[in-house]
């Protein structure tokens, strides 16, 4: 058996529609478990950044909605979807609102925390605008801190965009 990768995953875009992870198949993913109501929120400026940068050489920017932390996503996905564009000019996909931790924490974050285990190797999300660097083979690069500006993660999205 084959170990899992991005491809083997899926999720709901914001609109609600059903996407195959595999879409994404030979591209360089940033995986974000956002808020619309964080101290990190501005951080949306920095990854809609990255996202205009380096999508025309195959970075993908996902943003995945959680209110599991402070309870500071409590809106509807249409109002995430709303807010997002209007205060941050997103254009980055966004999925529908997730939990990341947990029994009813999605797949994707399940696996995507067992690749990449956080500091002193735990496995749980612990805050918002967590961020994962998927590679264009599909496994998972590297995680990033909730304080980790999106700025602060060109070199190694280059890097993975090189590779």
């Amino acid at each position: 058996m084959t170990s899992p990768h991005i491809g083997d995953f899926e999720a709901q875009t914001i609109q609600g529609k059903r996407v195959k992870l595999a879409a994404y198949k030979g591209k360089v993913l940033l995986i974000v478990n956002t808020a619309s109501a964080c101290g990190f929120t501005p951080q949306f400026a920095g990854l809609e950044q990255l996202w205009e940068t380096y999508r025309d050489r195959g970075l993908v920017v996902l943003g995945f909605p959680s209110n599991e932390f402070g309870g500071q996503d409590p809106g509807s996905n249409d109002e995430i979807a709303s807010f997002c564009q209007l205060n941050y000019g997103v254009s980055f996909p966004m999925m529908a609102k997730i939990e990341v931790n947990g029994e009813q924490a999605h797949p994707l974050y399940r696996w995507l925390a067992a690749e990449a285990p956080g500091l002193l190797g735990t496995k749980a999300i612990k805050w918002n605008f967590t961020k994962f660097l998927v590679g264009r083979d599909g496994q998972v690069l590297k995680r990033y801190a909730p304080q980790d500006a999106p700025e602060k993660l060109a070199a190694d999205i280059e890097a993975a965009l090189a590779g």
